[in-house]
């Protein structure tokens, strides 16, 4: 099982990464730079870019000015260079619904609000589950685990805790795929890495 290159649960294809590699956001090494660095918004699904314009008007007052200035201008929603749905970006910087705390940090604005039980909408699945990326394919889903430098302290801290990244991101796996497929998935983790 160790040398396999991908497992399949069902439809759904999985990188061994995901199960092997270690994962925990470390938002004061990072200062939340995932929202900020890259040359495109995050990846929307279809459903999602209805439920950010009905969601606007709960989670828009956690947002900031220029923020809400880029949505104005852009949309809730744009086709990004290659043809994927993404959120609008500030200038071509952090994302249109991301703010900065007073320390500094980029946050999402979506999950200030949805913290505050303003909004039913947690945030965008592709930035909830990231390191782990999603695509779609003809008979189901691909998950890879993507390895970016801003997320060094992410893999140092992870390293340390021992928290597989399957494990760091329990709750969005369970929410988007199921409890069966992540018990599978554990199922599988504890096979390879024994």
């Amino acid at each position: 099982m160790k040398d396999s290159p991908i497992i399949a649960i069902g439809d759904i294809l999985v990188s061994p990464a995901i199960l092997t590699e270690c994962f925990t956001c470390d938002i004061t090494y990072c200062k939340g730079e995932c929202c900020v660095a890259g040359n495109s918004g995050a990846p929307l699904n279809r459903v999602e870019i209805n439920t950010l314009e009905e969601e606007y008007p709960n989670f828009k007052d956690y947002m900031s000015l220029k923020g809400r200035e880029a949505v104005q201008q852009q949309g809730f929603a744009l086709i990004d260079r290659d043809g994927e749905w993404v959120t609008p970006l500030i200038a071509g910087g952090e994302c249109a619904y991301a703010l900065f705390n007073r320390q500094g940090v980029c946050c999402c604005a979506i999950e200030q609000a949805f913290g505050a039980k303003k909004t039913a909408f947690r945030k965008p699945v592709s930035c909830w589950l990231y390191p782990v990326r999603v695509q779609k394919l003809a008979t189901g889903f691909a998950l890879n685990y993507h390895q970016w430098e801003v997320c060094t302290g992410a893999r140092i801290r992870g390293e340390q805790e021992g928290m597989p990244v399957y494990r760091f991101l329990k709750e969005p796996l369970i929410v988007q795929f199921g409890s069966d497929f992540y018990d599978q998935l554990k199922t599988i983790a504890e096979i390879i890495n024994t």
